[in-house]
């Protein structure tokens, strides 16, 4: 009996967050929790990942809060998405994850300033959680892509298991771009 093959359901669009070149040969899509500590461990090596394989890799982050477990993902989706919307996503993206223990209200507000974020859009932003339909959608997407936990990645849209360590993510990039 062969493993079931999962493919990521929602198709990368304009409206993701993503870095690197919309032409690369391969996308990587990471559907993540701000508050989880395997997905700390992660953002470095997706970093790593676009420097070696530069110019031939975009990598797109969704949200993926676990919010049974983790109690401020939630928040902290919401607050990178006010961030997102002035322009500051990435930067507030590695913030979070910098400071993965601190993700309570107001300091997520202190991000915010520190980004230099217009601070009462940004209270406004985050009382009316005017992004929670999108952080919705995008937990949705990835539970219909087969996403049970986080961090989940997806190469040129197909589930990549890396329960094993990070180096299986480098390998199947490599794999895909010697195609």
């Amino acid at each position: 009996m062969s493993a079931r093959r999962f493919e990521l359901a929602v198709p990368v669009n304009a409206t993701d967050h993503n870095l690197g070149p919309s032409h690369a040969p391969v996308t990587v899509v990471e559907y993540g929790d701000f508050e989880c500590p395997n997905c700390k461990q992660a953002a470095p090596a997706v970093k790593l990942l676009l420097q070696r394989f530069a110019g031939q890799v975009r990598f797109i982050y969704r949200h993926f809060p676990l919010e049974e477990v983790h109690p401020h993902a939630l928040h902290a989706a919401l607050a990178s998405e006010v961030a997102a919307a002035q322009r500051k996503f990435w930067p507030m993206h590695d913030l979070l994850f910098e400071n993965q223990a601190h993700l309570k209200l107001p300091q997520l507000r202190r991000y915010g300033e520190r980004l230099e974020l217009d601070m009462v859009r940004y209270d406004a932003d985050m009382a009316d959680t005017v992004y929670l339909q999108r952080v919705r959608e995008d937990i949705e997407g990835g539970r219909s892509s087969g996403a049970r936990a986080t961090p989940t990645f997806f190469v040129n849209g197909v589930l990549q298991d890396v329960s094993g360590g990070l180096q299986a993510l480098f390998d199947r990039v490599d794999t895909e771009l010697g195609k």
